[in-house]
């Protein structure tokens, strides 16, 4: 792990004791972990943009399909996948129908005022050498879902 990676990590550590010790715990403003965890289903919305997702066989796949379906997992759910284009996805995610959208979207995502960014996760090289800093989209409100899946994320690129 590179010196920028272990400093966000001890940062967002530090952050998450600070707010525990507080007894102060980021909500969910429609309580998505606690219906995630009650009926079982996160509801995940995906673009076909390989190798990060994609929907040619009967179950989708990719990297960041993954990704989601073991973060399902930790919280006892099984993932329920819609594909569409980002802009039907995001109108989704916006009036609540799906919780986490994910398709190689970046920082530079044009939906930043439309769902919660996640932090960067992971910077890969574009085709044109530059570098893409890979991100997912929540629900704007679901702080809870958002901080549970940015902690998630960390753990995973350790």
């Amino acid at each position: 792990m590179g010196r920028r990676a272990r400093a966000v990590v001890a940062a967002s550590l530090v952050a998450l004791f600070a707010l525990g010790g507080c007894g102060v715990v980021p909500a969910d403003t429609d309580d998505t972990l606690s219906r995630v965890a009650s009926s079982g289903v996160l509801r995940a919305g995906a673009t076909h943009n390989p190798p990060w997702s994609s929907f040619g066989q009967a179950r989708p796949t990719g990297t960041e399909v993954a990704l989601v379906e073991r973060f399902a997992a930790r919280h006892g759910a099984e993932v329920e996948w819609r594909q569409s284009t980002e802009e039907v996805l995001v109108d989704a995610l916006h009036a609540g129908r799906l919780d986490i959208v994910v398709g190689g979207l970046t920082d530079s995502t044009p939906w930043k005022d439309e769902a919660a960014v996640t932090d960067v996760y992971l910077e890969t090289p574009s085709p044109t050498g530059q570098v893409e800093k890979h991100v997912m989209l929540t629900r704007a409100g679901e702080n809870g879902l958002l901080m549970e899946l940015e902690v998630f994320l960390r753990e995973e690129a350790e």
